[in-house]
């Protein structure tokens, strides 16, 4: 089903006019599903506490301290993380007004939000407390990622879980959400992604805050300074354009290359092969229809929850699978070995494996007896430093060969010399045999990390991407825990 991107530029275009076609949404009635404890004021004293007197390495916001608004990482007194947006002074000097959105905002509570806990206002300070969600934002997995780009399945997912939130958001009378950009969406403990709810604050009812790059504003907002829910839908296309890309393309720029059928310029080259001319297609008309100069001919919300419901890819995959993100939140810290196996750096496998030679086999290697020391052991033995040669050789061929002599004797068990064999097998184009020999390795030595990275490589070779990602994780784990014994 997929397609190179040449293939999707050259597809036929249906042009931007004409209905998002709308379909049951299963997740229309979402319940209200959050484990967010209700609404409350703080104390100044207590998120001064709370974030180490806003201590400078306690700050998460993108630009640092020179953030208008700062943005901390903090804890509760229960030891609840917690997210702490400390707005400059000239931010809300209507401390009414301020109390009383805050108190509007903390009312939603959604699992596709990252939902507002409480805030503080007193004297001149005006500060909101929102759940702190711990894996980065959109804009680092997106735009500043640094072991894999984010897969497309997971792009559509962020596309309809923000579609989703917002959805939810003017179900509840708010309608407006300010500069909706890849920093305002943020990734939880299990991989999912989460609306920010401080876009959700305005500084006035009728509608006039709204701050962005003017290159990503909408059309209607540089004509009459007001923006309307129809400007949210604009921000939405924009994006889309983000997920689609990989960049943040100025709207204007996007619409020439889709107008000139340009679809390879738009397309995030690192998706080649993800998708298919029909879903990519789909979903740059979706965004398209977004962009419209006027307002009121982009989709409504509903119509676009139903729409990027049907292109959704691997549903069954958990979020923490597709992103790459450990299940206690972290992301996966590898060693050298497990960058190399999530590159499939074969080369880097082979450098890292011929140092460490059979250091490992300690234990897991079947003593022989002096009364087994015959001749046909001795050329068993014999085959086993042909292939050890050879494989240091990179003589890969050979190595197999060897090292088959070596096992069909079935007198001595050694992991690595199947470690050795599943490379070699890697490095001669045989995935499936690698993976069997890796498997034979765990099955010998059933918490030895060299076995389980190897499996990870063959099934990344194999394009069963899911699978790999759960053995690299077992791997790093097993090999965390080797050292730390250590």
């Amino acid at each position: 089903m997929g397609c190179e991107c040449s293939k999707f530029a050259s597809c036929c275009w249906t042009g931007q006019s004409g209905p998002i076609h709308e379909a049951q949404n299963p997740d229309e009635e979402k319940d209200e599903v959050s484990d967010s404890p209700a609404f409350r004021e703080f104390t100044f004293e207590q998120l001064r506490i709370a974030t180490s007197a806003f201590a400078v390495e306690n700050i998460v916001s993108e630009h640092g301290e020179k953030a208008p608004n700062v943005v901390y990482k903090g804890k509760l007194e229960n030891q609840r993380p917690v997210a702490v947006k400390r707005f400059n002074r000239s931010a809300w000097p209507d401390s009414r007004q301020f109390l009383e959105e805050a108190r509007a905002v903390g009312q939603l509570r959604n699992n596709r939000l990252a939902n507002l806990l409480g805030c503080c206002c007193e004297g001149d300070e005006r500060l909101l407390v929102a759940d702190f969600i711990p894996n980065e934002t959109l804009a680092k997995h997106l735009f500043h990622w640094d072991t894999q780009p984010m897969k497309w399945a997971m792009r559509l997912r962020v596309a309809l879980y923000i579609a989703q939130a917002l959805e939810y958001c003017t179900g509840k009378g708010r309608a407006l959400y300010h500069d909706l950009n890849a920093y305002r969406i943020l990734f939880d403990e299990d991989g999912d992604p989460r609306l920010s709810c401080f876009g959700l604050m305005k500084n006035s009812r009728d509608g006039k805050s709204y701050s962005t790059n003017l290159a990503f504003t909408p059309p209607e907002y540089l004509r009459t300074g007001r923006i309307t829910p129809e400007s949210v839908i604009f921000s939405f296309g924009t994006l889309l354009l983000d997920l689609i890309s990989g960049k943040h393309i100025p709207p204007s720029h996007a619409l020439d290359l889709i107008k000139d059928r340009n679809l390879e310029m738009l397309t995030d080259s690192c998706l080649e092969g993800q998708f298919s001319t029909d879903d990519g297609t789909e979903l740059v008309r979706i965004a398209s229809r977004c962009l419209q100069y006027e307002p009121r001919e982009r989709p409504n919300l509903k119509s676009l929850v139903a729409a990027l419901y049907l292109l959704q890819k691997e549903a069954e995959v958990p979020s923490h699978v597709l992103m790459g993100i450990s299940r206690d939140g972290e992301t996966m810290s590898l060693s050298p070995l497990g960058e190399a196996c999530l590159k499939t750096d074969l080369t880097a496998i082979h450098e890292i494996l011929d140092t460490l030679g059979y250091k490992d086999d300690e234990g897991a290697a079947t003593e022989l007896s002096f009364q087994m020391w015959t001749d046909q052991m001795l050329e068993t033995l014999n085959s086993k430093k042909k292939g050890d040669a050879a494989f240091k050789n990179k003589d890969f061929r050979a190595a197999i060969e060897c090292y088959t002599k070596f096992i069909d004797v079935g007198t001595m068990v050694s992991p690595t010399v199947y470690a050795h064999r599943s490379l070699s097998y890697l490095m001669s184009d045989m995935p499936q045999e690698a993976l069997n020999d890796a498997v034979q390795a765990q099955v010998i030595s059933p918490v030895w990390h060299i076995a389980s990275y190897l499996q990870a490589a063959s099934l990344f070779t194999l394009g069963r991407e899911n699978e790999a990602l759960v053995a690299l994780r077992e791997a790093a784990i097993l090999e965390e825990e080797k050292n730390t014994a250590s």
